[in-house]
């Protein structure tokens, strides 16, 4: 464990970028060879939008990131934050229960939120847009998005207490499990249920993307299922009945073309115009 601290502690740069490369890359081929749809899509020209997207989202961290630094030290300097308060315990219990609630935080609670306030919704809809989940849609967000996530990661990070080495982990797992759980991957249907327990799954994201209500808002979850099981949100799906998208922007010229994506947000809102029962 200490090894891991010390990496984390001083991760380059450039180890943080072959995490989201490497990460990508090993999805891709995966999806290629054992996809969990068979989906007639331009597979790099979608991906070059996700990737767009990607690059503008690792802009606004890089701009941003002095800040997160900033509050990490503060916690620790000035013993702030649930981490600093709670009775000292064994340094893996520790990293545990710090990325459980910085998920909690800067995952599960940004996300609950952006599904429900309208203003929010319109940024966190591009992400939704997308008619062919894989791996390249894990980072498709508007920059405005973007922003708020950070925002929200920052919070956990004043309110967990959290030192900045945990804050390296968090989102290195946080890449990780976003290219797991958007890959177009087929897991045996027993692994991925097992699985469904503690992390959040293929499947059980998938039934977040499918394109009307309630589905739609539900499986918030990023690194952890637990949330969404402790708080009510979790359902699930059958393949067969999947479909990709949000019902309000179905059609290729809005959710496949980057200029039309940057502009969604800034566009008059619409109603869902589905719903379906479980």
């Amino acid at each position: 464990m200490n090894e891991i601290i010390s990496y984390f502690s001083t991760i380059p740069s450039s180890h943080r970028s072959l995490i989201l490369v490497g990460g990508i890359t090993i999805f891709w081929l995966i999806e290629n060879s054992f996809p969990f749809f068979l989906m007639q899509y331009r597979k790099w020209h979608h991906a070059g939008i996700n990737f767009f997207l990607t690059f503008t989202t690792i802009i606004v961290n890089f701009i941003l990131a002095f800040i997160l630094i900033k509050t990490a030290s503060w916690t620790t300097e000035n013993h702030f934050g649930i981490l600093q308060w709670i009775p000292k315990l064994p340094i893996w219990l520790y990293t545990i229960i710090g990325l459980l609630l910085l998920d909690l935080i800067g995952a599960y609670l940004v996300h609950f939120i952006q599904h429900k306030v309208k203003f929010l919704w319109r940024f966190h809809l591009i992400h939704h847009t997308d008619t062919w989940i894989d791996t390249t849609t894990a980072n498709r967000h508007h920059p405005g998005e973007s922003v708020m996530r950070f925002i929200f990661t920052t919070l956990g990070v004043l309110i967990v207490g959290s030192p900045m080495w945990m804050v390296f982990l968090y989102q290195s797992l946080s890449v990780i499990a976003s290219q797991f759980n958007h890959a177009n991957i087929s897991l045996p249907n027993k692994l991925d249920v097992f699985l469904s327990y503690f992390i959040v799954s293929p499947n059980m994201h998938k039934v977040h993307h499918h394109y009307v209500l309630p589905y739609t808002d539900s499986n918030y979850g990023n690194i952890f299922s637990v949330w969404d099981r402790l708080f009510g949100t979790f359902t699930t799906l059958s393949k067969d009945k999947l479909i990709y998208g949000v019902d309000t922007h179905m059609l290729p010229e809005e959710n496949n073309k980057l200029k039309k994506l940057l502009q969604i947000p800034f566009q008059k809102s619409r109603s869902a115009k589905n719903t379906e029962n479980h």
